[in-house]
C-alpha cells in the first residue's frame, strides 16, 4: 500500500511547467568593486480547476477571485491567479474529473506550506440549477434555478456588495517549487462531500434553504504526472501563428449562458503546439471543413479567430492540441453541447446531453458520427476515433453519467446531428456486487428506468501503466481508494483482493429501505489488454452509502449508537471514529429564524465528543453517510445532527 490523495471533487490544480533563470555577476577594478543583487528565480505556474460529477445539479457556479500560496517560514502570500473583470463563473458540474486551465504565472522558487483560495459570496454570485432529472427524493424539482435569496453562503467576510469566502488549506507537507522538475499543486473542492451543499426542508412547510459551505470540503491533491491530466476544452482568440505553435489568449464564456454567447476576455496567453506525430484534427466551423494538420505553416488565417481547443500536456509541460475548432464568431465555437449524458436510446440512435442550464439536448448519431475518448497519456488513442455510428451505442459503451463534449454538423438543424462526441470521463457507478478476481458488477437504477444499467466492469491488466502514487513512484494495474480515507491508495498485486474484501459488507434496515450495499464509482480506459473492445476500470472509489434521514434509537456509548431509518423496520449500529486523522466528520446543522448555519464539530476533543453525545439524544434526527462493514455495522464517514427547526426527510 502506498499513500496518495484522490477524491470526487472540484479541484484547483497548479502545475509548474518550466523554469526560467536568474543570476548575478560582479565587476571590479584595482580599487573599487561593485556587486549586483541576485534576481529572484522563478518558475511558471499553470493554474487549473477541476471537479467531480453530480447527478442532481446541472449548474453549481462559483466565481474564483484569487488563489495565493503561503510561503513556508513567513513572508507575504504569492498570488498565482487573479480573476479578470468581470470575474467569470466556473460551473463546477462541467469539470467532472477534468482540469480547466486558467492560465500561467511565474512564482518564486521555494517551499510553500499552504494556499488561500477566495470565492465571491455576494447574493447572485453562486448559481444553482438542478438537473433535468435528479434522483428520487431530491429537495428540488428538476430544471429549477434556485433563487438567490434561498442560497446562504457560509463563513463570509467583508461588507455587503463585496462579500468573499477566503478558504485556507494547510498542506500536510510543504509544496517544494523546484527549477529542476515539474511540480504540482492541486486543491480539491469536493462536490460529493455531504457538507458542501445542504438543502434544509423544514418540518411544517416553508422554503428550502441551500447552505453552501466552502470550509471543509477542500484539500490538497498531489499531482506527479502532467500527461495524465484531462483538460477541459479551452476557449480563446489566436493572437499569433508560427510554424509549429499558435498563441492563444484565454476567453471565458458568460455564465449563465447568453444567446448568442459572448466571451469574457482573459489576460493569460498560452502557446499551443500541433501534434507532429499523430496529427491535430482541425475543424473550420465557418467553412465546414475537417483536415488533419501536423503544423500551422498553412494556417496563418487562424490569427484573429476564436478557437476551442482540446489539448494535452507533454511531459516537459508544453501543450499539444488534439483537436481545434475555429470560427470568426465566438458563439460558433461555444455552441456545442457539453455536459453529462442523460439518455441513450439505441432504438432511435439519439443521445441526450444535459447542458449547463439543465436542459437536455438531443443529438442524432448517424453513420458519420465519430466517437473519441480523452486519454492524454496515450496520444495514439487520444487523437484517433474509437468508433463511429450507431453501432458504438450498443453494449452500453455510452451510458448516463458519462461526461462528453459534442460538436454538431449544423447548429440550426432539427434534429441536431452529432459530428463527433468526445468522451471526457467514462464513469460507471452504483451498487457493487459479485466482486471477483477479474471483474465486478455495477447496478445503477435511475428515476427514469430506461437509463438503468447492470454493467460488468473489468479491471485493467496488471501490467498497464497507471500513473504515480503519493511518493511519485510509477503504478501498474488497478488502483482504488476509500472515499472515507482519501490519503490511502490501494494499488499493486493485492489491490483487487483488497477491493473484493472491502465491498463485501452490507447493513439491513428491513422494510422498504432493506439492505444497504457498498457503492462505488469507477473511471475507465478504452481498449486495455484486459478488454480490447470495450471499457476497463483503471481506478475506483468506494463511496459512502447515503441513508434516508433517520432517528437515534439508542444514544452514543463507546463510539457507537443505533438508529432507525425512515421506511426501515429495524435499527442498525453506527460506529464513529474519534481517532485523529481518520475521525468521523461531524456537522451541527442549525436553522433558526430563516438562517441555516453549518458548524463542524471536532470529536477528537473531549468537548466535541460531549457536544455530539448531547446532539444524539434518543429520537433526534440524524443523517449518516457511511461504509457498510462485514459485521453488519455502518462505519460513519460523515454524521450530521440538527438543532433549531428540524428537517423533513
Amino acid at each position: 500500500m502506498s499513500n496518495s490523495t484522490r477524491a470526487l471533487s472540484l479541484c484547483i490544480a497548479a502545475t509548474l511547467l518550466a523554469a526560467c533563470g536568474g543570476g548575478s555577476d560582479s565587476s571590479g577594478g584595482s580599487a573599487v568593486s561593485t556587486t549586483t543583487s541576485t534576481p529572484t528565480q522563478t518558475a511558471n505556474l499553470a493554474v487549473m480547476v477541476s471537479d467531480a460529477s453530480s447527478e442532481d445539479w446541472a449548474t453549481i457556479g462559483v466565481k474564483i477571485m484569487s488563489i495565493a500560496l503561503i510561503p513556508q517560514g513567513g513572508g507575504g502570500n504569492v498570488t498565482v491567479y487573479t480573476a479578470p473583470s468581470p470575474a467569470p463563473v466556473t460551473n463546477l458540474v462541467l469539470l467532472d474529473q477534468l482540469d480547466d486551465l486558467l492560465g500561467n504565472t511565474a512564482i518564486p522558487l521555494g517551499n510553500y506550506s499552504g494556499a488561500v483560495l477566495t470565492v465571491s459570496a455576494n447574493p447572485g454570485d453562486i448559481l444553482l440549477t438542478t438537473a433535468t432529472n435528479p434522483e428520487a427524493g431530491f429537495a428540488a424539482a428538476g430544471g429549477l434555478t434556485i433563487p438567490a435569496d434561498q442560497i446562504q453562503v457560509q463563513h463570509t467576510h467583508g461588507a455587503t456588495g463585496s462579500l468573499t469566502v477566503p478558504v485556507t488549506v494547510n498542506f500536510d507537507s510543504p509544496l517544494v517549487v523546484s527549477a529542476t522538475q515539474n511540480n504540482a499543486l492541486d486543491l480539491e473542492f469536493n462536490l460529493a462531500h455531504p457538507a458542501f451543499l445542504i438543502g434544509h426542508v423544514p418540518v411544517g412547510g416553508g422554503p428550502t434553504l441551500w447552505a453552501v459551505n466552502f470550509n471543509g470540503p477542500l484539500r490538497r491533491l498531489p499531482r506527479y504526472d502532467l500527461t495524465r491530466l484531462v483538460l477541459r476544452h479551452m476557449y480563446g482568440d489566436v493572437t499569433a501563428v508560427a510554424s509549429s505553435t499558435i498563441t492563444v489568449t484565454k476567453e471565458f464564456p458568460t455564465e449563465p449562458p447568453a444567446n448568442p454567447e459572448t466571451a469574457i476576455a482573459g489576460t493569460q496567453s498560452l502557446q499551443i503546439s500541433a501534434d507532429s506525430v499523430n496529427g491535430t484534427i482541425f475543424y473550420d466551423l465557418d467553412a465546414k471543413t475537417r483536415t488533419v494538420i501536423e503544423n500551422f505553416a498553412s494556417e496563418s488565417s487562424l490569427a484573429g479567430r476564436y478557437v476551442r481547443i482540446a489539448a494535452r500536456y507533454q511531459q516537459d509541460g508544453t501543450l499539444v492540441a488534439t483537436r481545434i475548432y475555429a470560427s470568426d464568431e465566438f458563439n460558433n465555437v461555444w455552441v456545442s453541447p457539453e455536459g453529462h449524458v442523460l439518455h441513450v436510446n439505441t432504438t432511435s440512435d439519439m443521445v441526450t446531453v444535459e447542458n449547463e442550464s439543465g436542459i437536455g439536448v438531443p443529438l442524432l448519431v448517424d453513420g458519420n458520427t465519430q466517437f473519441f475518448v480523452r486519454e492524454p497519456y496515450n496520444p495514439a488513442v487520444d487523437s484517433k476515433s474509437i468508433g463511429s455510428g450507431p453501432a458504438f451505442l450498443s453494449n452500453e459503451n455510452l451510458v448516463r453519467g458519462f461526461k462528453v463534449h459534442a460538436t454538431v454538423v449544423d447548429p440550426l438543424a432539427t434534429p441536431l446531428v452529432a459530428q463527433n462526441i468526445e468522451i471526457e470521463t467514462a464513469r460507471y457507478d452504483g451498487a457493487i456486487s459479485a466482486a471477483g478476481s477479474t471483474n465486478f458488477v455495477y447496478t445503477h437504477n435511475f428515476v427514469d428506468t430506461t437509463d438503468d444499467y447492470v454493467y460488468t466492469m473489468t479491471y485493467i491488466s496488471g501490467m498497464t501503466p497507471n500513473g504515480k502514487d503519493f511518493s511519485g513512484d510509477a503504478i501498474t494495474g488497478y488502483k482504488w481508494w476509500d472515499f472515507a480515507y482519501p490519503t490511502v491508495l490501494m494499488d499493486g498485486s493485492d489491490a483487487v483482493n483488497e477491493f473484493v474484501a472491502a465491498t463485501g459488507g452490507s447493513v439491513n434496515f428491513g422494510g422498504t429501505v432493506g439492505a444497504v450495499p457498498s457503492y462505488g464509482v469507477s473511471f475507465s480506459t478504452w481498449s486495455d489488454p484486459a478488454n480490447q473492445s470495450g471499457w476497463a476500470a483503471y481506478a475506483s472509489i468506494l463511496i459512502p452509502s447515503r441513508l434516508p434521514l433517520g432517528n437515534v434509537e439508542t444514544g452514543l456509548v463507546g463510539n457507537s449508537f443505533t438508529m432507525t431509518a425512515a421506511g426501515g423496520a429495524m435499527p442498525v449500529t453506527v460506529a464513529v471514529s474519534t481517532t485523529m486523522g481518520s475521525a468521523t466528520l461531524v456537522y451541527q446543522i442549525d436553522r433558526t429564524d430563516g438562517v441555516v448555519t453549518v458548524s463542524p464539530v471536532d470529536i477528537t476533543t473531549s468537548d466535541g465528543l460531549t457536544q455530539l453525545t448531547a446532539g444524539l439524544a434518543v429520537g433526534a434526527p440524524v443523517k449518516i453517510y457511511g461504509i457498510p462493514q462485514a459485521n453488519s455495522t455502518l462505519k460513519a464517514y460523515v454524521l450530521a445532527y440538527f438543532t433549531g427547526t428540524m428537517p423533513t426527510n
